[in-house]
């Protein structure tokens, strides 16, 4: 444990000296009643705030990788992995220590999705989707999310409260994982954790940014007394901050596994917390969170080829929209001139060229309105014929590209993937999206993931219980049920649904051979799903390193505006989108990003990982 401490202390040590919080002094508390809200055609509020910029560069190793968000989840993830644990009990380390460190992002109290490919010696890799969504409570009806006079709360009288939370999904999900997966008991994997939470660990200058810029933690009283000081200021940067309410939950499920969770005296604290929550209660129950179950899914798949080389690029199905969205744009581009336009190595300003970028944004809106049209929880709402895959068909796709016009059409409509075939739901309106960390491993044998987790909005619902926080995953069900005719929304809120989501854990394969070429994700709400397209492409397309790739500026758009990452463009750039009809907006845009790439250099195969430089991410691997 002191050695987990110590790396601890030297990790703050050089954090400190190479970042620090760019965020101005939260004044004055707003009430519910004044909580921003998200207007329809703005650009895309990011989840976290942005908290520096630290170059990186790309880490080589032979054996094994790891790619996570902070220092001291890689460092715990490094340990199994070197101990000869599977990629599966690496991941679980790293959330554990995730959930203590980065608790704004992940944690006990929300969900993920991960992506697992298991090696063979003669064939393909066996690739498997593990769904630890969250799911609504059993109570849940459709207009939850209304106030009294039946139209959409703002977001934050949403959010802060019992209302949004979703009953968890991780813990289940991991332990179905580790039992097809696992080489190392389930106890070990949360000892890292457990030692940070009982000793200590240092404050981060991004967790220290984050709790100085939000606004609502401080109004839950568990939360306010674990992370600020009695004037209501964070515990400063270096300060060792110790959590033995977690570490008490974390060696009860260690010892007794999830059931320590789901049931007892820790569903018991979750359910009351959400059910009597002064002004915001929901409607979580023990019975929801007994019957809670991980599921597995059927990857969704897609071809693809690039610099003369065929790939077969695999990401979550519905209720994850990423893969079909980064599917059909990818396709979609295939159909342009993209393909012919210069690299960002051949621009004046190592940015992609705006002509790439007016298609990339097009072929965007085109993905969006089919996801605001089609895509919700599978076991509730059927894929246009009956497989998700014909949104990404050859045929469909080469018809919605003749829609990419000279000058952006200002409004695009979902398109119709089986003729004759339309839907019947209402689509859903632009609404803000949050949350989430990612995490990219690689061990030994050759086995690989791609998990992204999340509590959704920064610090979820603001709640705080036995030293975790609450998701507040309902949110990314559309607020408003049904349209003005009364059509219902694919992606409304309906009793043990699952809302739908952009985390978007990819995993990349060569065609011929089905081996392993990369695993990629990124947090960022709907930005997620451009943050991991604009990897992909860097390094399929581009012939980029996976740090290369992630170190390109951010762009994008979720049916608004082109959001530019700032001051990362040349003016130049704008105009010339303007110029082809496009709103452009500038702000920052903080993906997490995490690559980890298999290649052959002087005749030895490595691994080529790259992590994200907007915040505190690491790689580590021998």
């Amino acid at each position: 444990m002191q050695a987990v401490i110590g790396l601890a202390v030297a990790w703050f040590v050089l954090l400190t000296a190479c970042a620090a919080p760019t965020t101005e002094p939260v004044t004055k508390l707003p009430t519910l009643a004044t909580a921003p809200t998200r207007a329809p055609g703005t650009a895309p509020v990011q989840p976290e705030i942005a908290t520096g910029y630290t170059p990186k560069a790309d880490v080589v190793t032979h054996t094994f990788a790891v790619a996570a968000a902070n220092p001291l989840a890689t460092q715990a993830g490094f340990d199994i992995l070197k101990a000869g644990g599977s990629a599966v009990d690496a991941a679980i380390a790293v959330q554990m220590v995730l959930g203590l460190v980065e608790p704004q992002s992940s944690g006990l109290g929300g969900g993920a999705f991960l992506l697992h490919s298991a090696a063979r010696r003669n064939g393909p890799a066996q690739v498997q989707a593990f769904d630890g969504r969250e799911t609504a409570p059993a109570a849940a009806t459709e207009d939850l999310m209304l106030n009294a006079e039946g139209k959409p709360l703002a977001f934050h009288d949403a959010v802060v409260g019992g209302r949004a939370v979703g009953t968890p999904g991780v813990l289940r999900m991991l332990a179905q994982a580790h039992a097809q997966h696992g080489q190392v008991a389930w106890a070990r994997l949360f000892a890292p954790a457990i030692a940070l939470a009982t000793q200590g660990f240092p404050i981060s200058p991004r967790l220290y940014a984050q709790l100085k810029a939000d606004a609502f933690l401080r109004l839950d009283p568990t939360a306010r007394a674990y992370f600020y000081q009695p004037d209501g200021e964070p515990h400063p940067i270096g300060h060792l901050l110790r959590n033995p309410e977690l570490a008490a939950v974390l060696q009860r499920i260690a010892v007794e596994g999830v059931s320590a969770f789901y049931s007892g005296e820790v569903a018991q604290a979750l359910v009351r917390k959400v059910q009597q929550h002064p002004t915001n209660p929901g409607r979580l129950s023990l019975s929801d969170m007994a019957n809670y179950q991980a599921k597995e899914r059927t990857p969704l798949c897609f071809d693809y080829a690039a610099l003369a080389q065929a790939y077969r690029v695999c990401g979550f199905p519905p209720p994850g929209s990423g893969a079909i969205a980064m599917g059909q744009i990818l396709g979609l581009l295939q159909h342009t001139s993209a393909s012919w336009m210069p690299s960002p190595s051949e621009t004046a300003d190592s940015t992609p060229d705006p002509r790439w970028l007016d298609v990339y944004a097009q072929a965007s809106r085109l993905a969006f309105a089919d996801r605001a049209q089609y895509v919700a929880d599978p076991d509730f709402v059927s894929a246009p014929g009956g497989d998700w895959q014909s949104l990404l068909a050859p045929r469909y796709l080469r018809e919605r590209a003749k829609l990419i016009q000279a000058t952006a059409p200002s409004h695009v409509t979902p398109g119709v993937p089986v003729p004759g075939e339309r839907s019947g739901f209402a689509r859903m309106a632009e609404q803000p999206e949050y949350g989430t960390s990612h995490i990219s491993i690689v061990d030994a044998q050759g086995n690989a993931l791609a998990m992204t987790t999340t509590i959704e909005d920064a610090f979820g619902a603001r709640q705080m219980v036995k030293g975790f926080l609450l998701n507040n995953e309902l949110t990314d069900f559309s607020f408003a049920p049904r349209d003005a005719q009364g059509n219902a929304v694919a992606n409304r809120v309906q009793p043990n649904k699952r809302p739908r989501s952009s985390m978007s854990p990819t995993l990349v394969f060569d065609k011929a051979t089905g081996q392993l070429v990369m695993s990629v994700g990124s947090p960022g709400g709907a930005m997620i799903i451009h943050f991991t397209a604009k990897t992909l492409y860097g390094v399929l397309n581009w012939g980029l390193t996976p740090q290369q790739a992630i170190d390109l500026p951010n762009f994008g758009t979720v049916g608004g505006p082109m959001v530019l990452e700032e001051k990362r463009f040349a003016p130049a750039t704008l105009a010339a989108l303007r110029e082809r009809g496009h709103e452009v907006r500038e702000q920052a845009l903080t993906s997490g990003l995490q690559a980890v790439r298999q290649q052959t250099k002087h005749g030895q195969t490595v691994w080529v990982s790259g992590t994200d430089p907007r915040r505190e991410g690491e790689v580590m691997g021998e």
